[in-house]
């Protein structure tokens, strides 16, 4: 074993990389079961694309970019570890293999790609989001998490802004690019006029389920070791979580007067999103803080969309964005020395440390926006983005349905063996009429079942 290596960081680093690994198919239920019925296969098409395309990009030349020497100013790494060059079975990040650490910091590029899909959800091309996700990979995501977590980069270099596990690059960035990528598509012609229900809410409680496992390894695993913070940074996120979803229904009773399951499993997203930055900076008071804050400003952020009417679906800005931007801000006020070295406004920090977050919030926000804006227009005119007719040509499907027991065609089946039965003599001994009766409640019974169809089917037009 080379000199430095701990077994126990490891062995918590390769689960930590599994647990966030996870989160992509966990997002993939989640926004599944929010869509329209045809649009699910569609969303799942899109979160795995990224498992798939990610992974080579990071081992070409994303991690390189991130990680790699600085190549200038603080902004992009060199290309000396393209395709892994010079990282070998005994290379260290730390004392932890460096494929491990590059593994583990993949994952977060996978995940954030995958977020944005919610922003464009039943109205982008399938050949559009692949060139998307290489595209904003490469120009977003690389840049600014060279900025943020490379001890060369501009933002923890320079500016001295804290970020502990990615509010910036990864929540932020994929808020406010989910934002210019909703703009840029343009929003759907029923916008304004109906607002999309879950198709399948437990499938988006199960997709919450494993986000909410994987975000564990997310913050925790950001330490990169077992010691510390992390288990601090651990249970902050719990605390996050569980305040979100206090004051995230508090807003929601008081404005419709009822709470509802998806409002609740929004406001578990949206206290973790905003622990994220500060979860190995703040005390668990401070993370129970920032998790009730996050929920009040996140559920009425979700509306903000039809105010200013860009069609954010799945409200990827409500939560990512302006929890990521609850998150940043609030080290500024929450940071403890006994956590991260600095002290925020309420701990005797003054405003030093507040102001080096609201830049890196405008630094971030203002880059992803105007980059993502830039890329799907791109896109768009090239290959072709935005769906012609969301209802008609969903993109990807081809002759693919998520659920073939609802076609008509199986019913008339049914119905027909059902009048086989029909037909059948009655029983020795039971009454003439038996039969008939029994039929005609089967009959009954597939009639419901066929209206019942069709009402949903009318419901996802």
């Amino acid at each position: 074993m080379p000199s430095g290596y701990d077994t126990g960081n490891t062995a918590w680093m390769m689960a930590s990389t599994a647990m966030v690994l996870l989160m992509t198919p966990g997002l993939a239920f989640f926004y599944g079961g929010m869509v329209k019925t045809k649009h699910v296969l569609v969303m799942l098409k899109m979160s795995f694309a990224c498992l798939s395309l990610v992974t080579i990009l990071w081992v070409a030349v994303g991690y390189s970019l991130a990680f790699g020497k600085d190549a200038g100013g603080g902004l992009i790494g060199d290309l000396d570890h393209a395709f892994f060059q010079g990282i070998g079975m005994d290379s260290l990040h730390g004392s932890i293999p460096t494929v491990i650490f590059a593994c583990f910091q993949m994952s977060f590029a996978i995940i954030t790609v995958a977020l944005i899909s919610g922003s464009i959800a039943g109205r982008a091309t399938m050949k559009g989001w692949l060139v998307f996700v290489v595209a904003w990979t490469l120009l977003v995501y690389v840049p600014t998490a060279h900025w943020v977590f490379a001890p060369d980069g501009w933002i923890q270099n320079d500016l001295g802004a804290l970020d502990y596990a990615g509010g910036l690059p990864v929540e932020l960035s994929s808020g406010a690019s989910g934002l210019a990528v909703a703009i840029a598509l343009r929003k759907r012609k029923d916008f304004e006029r109906e607002t999309i229900r879950p198709h399948n809410l437990p499938l988006v409680i199960i997709g919450l389920a494993l986000l909410w496992f994987g975000w564990f390894g997310f913050n925790a695993g950001s330490a990169l070791q077992v010691e510390g913070s992390a288990p601090t940074t651990f249970f902050n996120t719990q605390l996050a979580a569980a305040g979100a979803m206090i004051g995230w229904p508090i807003i929601e009773k008081w404005r419709l007067g009822h709470v509802e399951m998806l409002g609740v499993a929004s406001a578990a997203v949206a206290g973790m999103v905003a622990i994220t930055p500060a979860c190995g900076e703040v005390s668990p008071l401070g993370a129970l803080i920032i998790g009730f804050t996050a929920g009040v400003v996140c559920c009425f952020a979700i509306n903000m969309k039809f105010k200013i009417g860009v069609d954010d679906t799945l409200d990827v800005v409500g939560v990512h964005g302006w929890g990521g931007i609850v998150g940043v801000l609030s080290i500024g006020f929450f940071a403890t020395a006994a956590m991260s070295g600095k002290k925020g406004l309420f701990y005797g920090g003054g405003l030093d440390q507040l102001w080096r977050q609201a830049v890196a919030v405008l630094a971030v926000g203002t880059f992803a926006f105007a980059m993502t804006w830039l890329i799907a227009k791109a896109i768009d005119k090239a290959v072709g983005f935005r769906t012609s007719e969301e209802y008609e040509n969903v993109p990807g499907r081809e002759e693919e349905v998520a659920y073939d027991n609802e076609t008509l065609d199986q019913i008339r089946d049914r119905m027909g063996e059902a009048g086989d039965a029909s037909r059948e003599p009655a029983a020795v001994g039971a009454p003439g009429g038996a039969a008939k009766d029994a039929a005609k409640r089967q009959d009954a019974a597939l009639l419901a079942e066929i209206v019942s169809v069709l009402d949903r089917r009318e419901r996802d037009k």
